[in-house]
């Protein structure tokens, strides 16, 4: 069974930065792409970054500030968010694509 656990989340000013971690299990996490989505409020979910074993890509609105990254030896996922902005505000959820399968989510707040 997929288990994602995401940590990290919180409030942050503008143009600060925070780090997401998502820990992976109950499937073979090296032979997935993985990706990170979010939700902002009364918006529907948004795939915005994604990675196969070596390959990422972005979302327009987060491409240049947001970076996905992967340990496959800690089968965790990870997405460093820079310059955040208001907009970035959101449920930030890991995702195996594939799978269509999503963790539980962790709330982002970016407020000055």
């Amino acid at each position: 069974q997929v288990q994602l656990v995401e940590s990290g989340g919180g409030l942050v000013q503008p143009g600060g930065s925070l780090r997401l971690s998502c820990a992976a299990s109950g499937f073979s996490f090296r032979s997935y792409n993985m990706c990170w989505g979010r939700q902002a409020p009364g918006k529907q979910r948004e795939l915005v970054a994604h990675i196969t074993s070596g390959a990422t890509r972005y979302a327009d609105s987060v491409k240049d500030r947001f970076t996905i990254s992967r340990d496959s030896a800690k089968n965790t996922v990870y997405l460093q968010m820079d310059n955040l902005k208001p907009e970035d505000t959101a449920v930030y959820y890991c995702v195996v694509p594939s799978r269509n399968s999503w963790g539980q989510g962790t709330q982002v707040v970016v407020s000055s």
